[in-house]
């Protein structure tokens, strides 16, 4: 009788773990993806910071305001402004994308994705 017993509840503890297993599995599966999903889009906000700062403060200042040297001479555009900011996002992407004026292009190295990104990045240096 005791073997009977032991084996039943072997075979119930056994259930509730597999059970326990596949709740937690499916549990696993749902953060995976909504991390999936949301790391990219900081992976390329946090990359897009970077890539401005690299390729942008020198003329822009990491504040977008354009009051470094570099920018005052080459009169660099401030991004924080209503100008800037009004323009829609296809003419921020052109920009950077072809240049202007005495701004290189950027998209050979940036890529179509990267200038998105920047794009994006622009839109956070809106005056608050």
């Amino acid at each position: 009788m005791l073997v009977v017993l032991r084996a039943a509840l072997s075979v119930l503890a056994g259930r509730y773990y597999h059970e326990f297993m596949r709740k937690n599995l499916i549990r696993a599966i749902g953060v995976t993806t909504i991390l999936a999903t949301l790391a990219p889009a900081a992976f390329a906000q946090a990359d897009s910071k970077t890539q401005y700062t690299r390729m942008c403060s020198l003329c822009h200042g990491t504040d977008g305001k354009a009051q470094t040297s570099m920018g005052k001479n080459l009169k660099a555009a401030d991004l924080t402004s209503d100008a800037v900011q009004k323009k829609s996002d296809a003419e921020l992407a052109t920009q950077i994308a072809n240049g202007k004026g005495k701004m290189a292009a950027y998209e050979g190295i940036l890529g179509k994705q990267g200038v998105e990104n920047m794009v994006k990045y622009v839109r956070t240096l809106k005056a608050k």
